[in-house]
């Protein structure tokens, strides 16, 4: 059994696999870490190795607390991963990314793939059908578009995300909704075109906290997939440990 260790911006992911298969997770706030690692271990006393991905603050007697117990791999840009990374600036390379890469080797070899992640940020991630990194774009998610908004100008009010019934506002809420939602909906749906017009073949997945909300709104066709981060990082701890 693995378990995996997701730090996120907003949320701390747990995951336990079995092999290649995903038969428990659970999300909780940082400050929450030692109390629910605790639980988990009583739940799953045969776990042996553990992956730590961090994008956001772990501190180290929160690592300390996971390597007493487990041989622990800590993800970052010198891990050894099963694609050919060609990102001019590989340590800048955010370490969900580099786990959203990996699922796309273990999901879809030998073909090109575009990963959305549509979370805080929404990132693009490209690779090859030759098994090859090219890098992406990143841009700011929907709840950053709704903050932005709110704390940048005088008079806009922060609202909760919500798929506007059409693209016309006729009140400021329903302007706002439409710009954020749509746009963003707009966004992707050109980005994805952009691609395939060079990459006709082209695999969209979709994942990340808002993929649920969007998969419904876009044109294009797409695999959603909420657990594609958690399959990879599962993925490059068992390509390390081979």
């Amino acid at each position: 059994m693995n378990l995996i260790v997701d730090v996120g911006n907003t949320l701390v992911k747990f995951a336990i696999f079995e092999k290649d298969n995903l038969i428990w997770k659970e999300s909780f706030k940082l400050s929450q870490f030692k109390k629910e690692y605790k639980l988990l271990k009583k739940q799953f006393p045969k776990l042996k190795s553990a992956i730590v991905s961090s994008v956001g603050r772990l501190s180290d007697k929160q690592i300390d607390l996971i390597e007493a117990d487990f041989s622990v791999l800590e993800l970052n840009s010198k891990t050894k991963v099963p694609f050919t990374n060609k990102y001019k600036t590989p340590e800048t390379l955010g370490v969900d990314r580099i786990a959203l890469v990996s699922a796309s080797v273990l999901k879809y070899s030998q073909k090109h793939v575009l990963i959305i992640d549509a979370g805080t940020c929404i990132t693009y991630d490209f690779i090859t059908n030759e098994n090859e990194y090219l890098g992406g774009a990143i841009s700011p998610g929907l709840r950053l578009r709704y903050k932005s908004l709110n704390n940048l100008t005088a008079n806009l009010p922060l609202l909760e995300t919500k798929v506007p019934k059409t693209i016309v506002g006729d009140s400021t809420e329903a302007s706002i909704h439409s710009g954020v939602v749509l746009g963003t909906v707009n966004e992707i749906d050109g980005v994805i075109n952009i691609y395939k017009e060079k990459y006709s073949d082209l695999t969209v997945i979709l994942t990340g906290g808002d993929a649920k909300m969007l998969s419904k709104q876009l044109k294009s066709s797409i695999f959603a997939n909420s657990d594609f981060l958690l399959e990879g990082l599962n993925y490059i701890l068992e390509f390390n440990s081979k």
